[in-house]
């Protein structure tokens, strides 16, 4: 799939079919958040995986009982590293993650970007060591549905020219 149409398709996908993603798939979304650019080429990041069923249910309860993230294949966890980075590790991970979620849906895959969570509940539930951060989830699976583009901003409303509020005429 092209880069632009990829990014133009992507949604939010909140149900997914209980299907598996062969290793190799997995291997070319999480490379492609590993190769992700970071401040100073710090990658202050680690993501761990979660595919084992009960560990899938006790990180969906941590996002806030959004149970059917447990119906994905796997619950990425984006876990940010401050002592590596202190300053941009939020903004790096972030980067990351997102190379993953638009290589997803490259792969005809869905995620779902969840910021709705206990930091601590699903620090625990992974098992993060002491001074990581957890910084979002997202469920990656064969989506159960095809959700609609939803409305944006206006172009007037997110992009100025030369300076904040003057019109970006194209």
């Amino acid at each position: 799939m092209d880069t632009l149409q990829t990014i133009l398709e992507r949604r939010s996908v909140r149900t997914y079919k209980k299907e598996p993603i062969p290793a190799e798939q997995l291997q070319q979304i999480l490379e492609a958040g590993r190769q992700a650019p970071s401040a100073a080429n710090r990658q202050p990041w680690h993501f761990v995986v979660v595919g084992d069923a009960a560990q899938k249910q006790r990180v969906a309860q941590a996002c806030n009982n959004q149970m059917w993230m447990a119906d994905a294949a796997y619950i990425l966890v984006a876990v940010g590293l401050p002592e590596v980075s202190n300053k941009w590790y939020k903004v790096d991970v972030a980067i990351a993650l997102e190379n993953m979620v638009l290589a997803a849906k490259g792969l005809g895959y869905g995620t779902c970007w969840i910021g709705a969570f206990s930091p601590e509940a699903v620090a625990q539930a992974v098992g993060l060591p002491e001074g990581a951060e957890v910084v979002a989830c997202t469920p990656l699976g064969v989506p159960d549905s095809a959700p609609p583009a939803r409305q944006r901003k206006e172009w007037n409303e997110v992009f100025s020219l030369d300076s904040y509020g003057k019109a970006l005429d194209l």
